[in-house]
């Protein structure tokens, strides 16, 4: 039997009133999406707690999993299966790390950089081989992206290259990579709290194990699947995906190999560029649109995508690999070059 999700917000505080058994007041809406609605909300002995109301089961069964799973994240309160809702330890108003890269702290902002870095491959590190403890989790998703690459593709005109069904293949073989890990699945800049007691993942809505190689790219991407897209100065890019390395070759020595690491993470990133390109192109058609309408400054989706094409495309020539997918990308490029966007500018904290 389906569950019954809540979606008001006196629905949600009569919901979680009774699971916690004492009286809930004065909520406060912390921006959710259209998959949740998330609120602090106070308790009679008059502590905050957290919300969280579910729209999908999967994501709530994902987040409930992922807390009991690690102690990074906020403690878990209680877990509602009938309403799909999360309670959960209220971490406060830190800063993340979207507010330091849109800051003008460099020094801030990249030992935040690193710290998340750090953060979530020492979190791989200590879950690796405990899936079976999980439960249901988000399921593997590159190779249901890959595959929608050629129709993509034919409706923007653009022929497929020879040897485009095997570069999927190779990609699409990240969802049964041996180098598997735990993450929360959406690991964007925005989606934890940098507090006094360091960084705090708050979004495991979307926790998985899945291939160590896509967590790795983030840095490379930067943030593969994130609103807060800018330029990294490359030093510092590389340098957190170093940090991410050195702790998760605790648990793959293999990964100190670049003849393993460099290729997976380039897999990786095709499979963010593919995945993301699918998702905003169609939005973009018609007129470029902010990557995000609310915080700024803003970068374009127009621009994301081309930035990701160029970057993604000369990785892949420089190193001899997945050349079809070098060449979708160059023509993506090619097709759009109307666009007439400027390049991707770099984060504000990195631009003095």
């Amino acid at each position: 039997m389906d569950v019954t999700p809540v979606h008001e917000t006196a629905q949600i505080l009569a919901a979680a009133s009774a699971v916690l058994g004492t009286e809930l007041s004065d909520p406060v809406d912390l921006g959710g999406s259209h998959r949740s609605t998330v609120l602090r909300v106070r308790r009679a002995a008059g502590d905050t707690v957290i919300l969280k109301a579910h729209q999908e089961r999967a994501g709530f069964e994902a987040e409930a999993g992922g807390l009991r799973l690690t102690d990074l994240g906020p403690r878990l309160v209680a877990a509602d299966a009938e309403h799909r809702l999360i309670v959960m330890e209220d971490l406060g108003d830190a800063p993340n790390l979207a507010d330091l890269l849109l800051g003008g702290d460099e020094k801030r902002a990249r030992a935040a950089l690193i710290e998340w870095a750090t953060t979530y491959g020492r979190l791989a590190v200590q879950t690796v081989g405990r899936e079976s403890e999980l439960g249901a989790a988000a399921g593997p998703w590159v190779g249901e992206d890959m595959a929608k690459l050629p129709d993509f593709l034919g409706v923007l005109g653009i022929a497929v290259p020879p040897g485009l069904d095997a570069d999927i293949e190779a990609v699409s073989a990240l969802d049964h990579d041996r180098f598997r890990v735990f993450s929360p699945g959406d690991i964007c800049p925005d989606n934890h709290l940098l507090t006094a007691g360091g960084l705090r993942p708050i979004d495991f809505e979307g926790a998985g194990f899945h291939s160590v190689f896509l967590d790795a790219a983030y840095s490379r991407m930067p943030f593969g699947s994130c609103w807060c897209v800018y330029r990294l100065p490359k030093s510092f890019s590389m340098e957190a995906e170093r940090a991410y390395r050195d702790e998760v070759v605790k648990a793959y020595p293999e990964l100190a190999d670049d003849r393993v690491w460099r290729p997976g993470v380039r897999r990786g990133s095709v499979a963010y560029v593919v995945g993301m390109s699918e998702f905003l192109v169609p939005q973009v058609q018609e007129e470029d649109r902010p990557m995000n309408r609310v915080r700024m400054p803003e970068s374009s989706m127009r621009q994301v995508l081309r930035y990701r094409w160029e970057v993604t495309a000369l990785a892949l020539e420089r190193a001899g690999e997945l050349p079809a997918m070098a060449a979708v990308f160059r023509e993506l490029l090619a097709v759009t070059a109307e666009w007439s966007v400027g390049d991707l500018p770099r984060y504000p904290a990195f631009s003095g």
